[in-house]
């Protein structure tokens, strides 16, 4: 029988090296897993629009284009995915994975949060709609491990 292939997304902040530890945490566990995220390089993620359909005068048009376009990748590969993880990180607010959170518990998708302490009231509703509420990637990579494989 042919093993599952479990699509996780994963939606967050982009200045660490959150998603290469689950990743690498994936692979050591030799887990059937496919990741996918937004455009983590910021510059092309801000500027796509403008640079496919053309210059705007005014920051929110450029902005406006930019989050359309990047808003195709995001609800397609969430659509998707079997399981959502979301991280919020100390340096920059995170609105966009407070939206894709919230995307991901209106479509029913089993989400995981990782995030530090300091930030546990702030996202109080989002870790309301999580299943699990971690704090570093290798917590989530064990949560992987053990909903795939049944192993602790």
């Amino acid at each position: 029988m042919a093993q599952n292939i479990w699509s996780v997304y994963l939606s967050g902040e982009i200045h660490s090296d959150w998603r290469e530890r689950i990743q690498d945490g994936a692979a050591k566990a030799d887990l059937p897993v496919e990741f996918n995220s937004p455009v983590t390089h910021h510059e092309s993620s801000d500027d796509c629009g403008v640079e496919i359909l053309g210059a705007e005068g005014n920051d929110f048009w450029k902005d406006h284009k930019g989050a359309k376009m990047n808003a195709i990748r995001t609800r397609t590969l969430i659509e998707q995915s079997d399981i959502v993880v979301v991280r919020f990180g100390e340096k920059y607010k995170q609105w966009n994975a407070a939206f894709d959170a919230g995307f991901a518990a209106a479509l029913g998708k089993p989400m995981i949060t990782v995030h530090s302490e300091d930030h546990t009231h702030a996202l109080k509703e989002v870790d309301a709609a999580a299943l699990a509420v971690t704090e570093t990637p290798e917590q989530v990579v064990r949560i992987l491990n053990y909903v795939i494989e049944g192993k602790l």
